[in-house]
């Protein structure tokens, strides 16, 4: 009965409030009903939603786009609903995203913007901003993502809620509509660590339909507690140049709550960004070409000349970037031989107002939309666990903070996040 309540309840709260945030493309209010009835296992009677590149049975996978629509429905749900689903979590439907998740601001021309509950006139980031927006409405607890260059921790640190991006490869993509396929992660966003960490662990673990998912035994992090012995840094450099003061304050604050006092620049930051830029333009240009040549019109308008330019890119181009990005890893994994995690700002500034075209930064004028996923891509362009960890106000508005570590490291993030957690701004 407890199951029924709590998924009832959360569905009354997504009528009473998604009118105002537009995070919810579709309602399954049949399906979690019936699954609630049966629901047992450590997530018993948490609603879950998804972003709607996830498949669900019974729904075309649309990815955010007005293309998609004509595609025939998914036969099965992706493998991480199925683990959610296994553990007794419930899912209650699919989340608003930008199209094809090419975007950082969830502003969706055929759907509607998502819009930020702290202040609705403002964007929820992306391009998972309906996943965000509905863990902040507290429409729901849990969602899942996706994060190619920041679209967990963008809409995490401008919605104020928990994210996590995993390492490459650790949780299984199998059932998702791909973006840039070696740069892709799938990941949970949730209200606060405990149910970040109960929901990675009920899905881990290798999967034969994902190739990228590697074989390994599952890590489960949920119990763990204590920061002791971690050497943790605060990134400079780059990752300051590319903040406002006051979100790099708003870490730097962050930093001395969990005793680091020392600092770090992450080398060659600036290079890492510019290979994912190249890479996530050249493969979702190859990945649309066929429907850019038959029906460009009916793709978003934000999208449309970057995936065109994208799709004429040279092929030296690519490998080059692919190339620069294994010596740009190299380089950054010789930060881990002396410190175990390392604390950065998620977003330059906190979230700008809907429609806005550009955003002032530290005395540049910069174009609003690609310029917040100035501090997310030269970390998810080697593929390093990060959980995003809200760290306070910034004019009202909240900002995150990136709590990075080594490859398969995800438990030192945990640790991280949950003593920022009982120690909150």
């Amino acid at each position: 009965m407890a199951t029924l309540a709590c998924v009832t309840s959360a569905l009354e709260t997504i009528r009473a409030r998604n009118g105002s945030i537009n995070a919810f493309t579709a309602v399954l209010e049949q399906r979690a009903l019936r699954k609630a009835g049966t629901a047992a296992g450590p997530l018993a009677g948490v609603p879950f939603a998804v972003k709607n590149l996830f498949d669900v049975e019974g729904l075309p996978t649309l990815a955010g786009s007005k293309i998609n629509r004509d595609l025939p429905p998914a036969s099965r749900d992706a493998t991480l609903v199925e683990r959610l689903e296994a553990a007794g979590a419930v899912l209650v439907g699919t989340l608003n995203m930008d199209e094809y998740a090419y975007g950082f601001t969830t502003e969706n021309t055929h759907y509607g913007p998502t819009r930020n509950p702290h202040d609705p006139e403002r964007v929820a980031g992306g391009s998972s901003g309906g996943s965000a927006a509905a863990v902040a409405a507290g429409m729901v607890p849990l969602t899942l993502a996706s994060d190619t260059n920041g679209s967990i921790r963008v809409p995490a640190s401008l919605c104020g809620v928990w994210g996590l991006k995993p390492t490459f490869g650790r949780l299984s993509r199998a059932g998702s509509f791909p973006f840039v396929a070696s740069l892709d992660h799938l990941g949970p966003i949730a209200a606060n660590v405990d149910l970040l960490a109960a929901a990675y662990d009920a899905m881990q673990g290798s999967d034969p339909q994902d190739p990228v998912c590697r074989a390994g035994p599952v890590e489960p992090v949920s119990a763990l507690r204590g920061i002791g012995g971690l050497r943790i840094a605060r990134a400079v450099g780059y990752f300051e140049e590319n903040a406002e003061a006051s979100v790099a304050q708003a870490v730097h604050r962050a930093a001395e709550r969990l005793g680091a006092m020392r600092t770090v620049e992450i080398p060659e930051a600036a290079h890492g960004r510019a290979a994912a830029f190249v890479i996530t333009a050249s493969e979702s240009g190859q990945l649309h070409l066929q429907n850019l040549r038959k029906q460009p019109q009916n793709f978003e308008p934000l999208i449309v000349d970057r995936l065109r330019a994208g799709a004429l890119i040279p092929a030296a181009w690519y490998l080059q970037a692919q190339r620069l990005r294994r010596w740009y890893y190299r380089k950054v994994m010789q930060l881990f031989e002396t410190v175990d995690v390392i604390l950065a700002p998620a977003t330059p500034r906190p979230a700008h107002k809907i429609g806005q075209e550009t955003i002032s930064l530290r005395g540049r004028e910069l174009p609003a939309r690609p310029s917040l996923g100035l501090l997310t891509q030269p970390i998810s362009c080697i593929g390093l666990p990060v959980i995003c960890a809200p760290v306070g106000k910034v004019d009202g508005l909240p900002v995150g903070m990136q709590v990075i570590a080594a490859p398969w490291r995800e438990d030192l993030c945990f640790r991280v996040a949950r003593e920022l957690e009982n120690q909150p701004a």
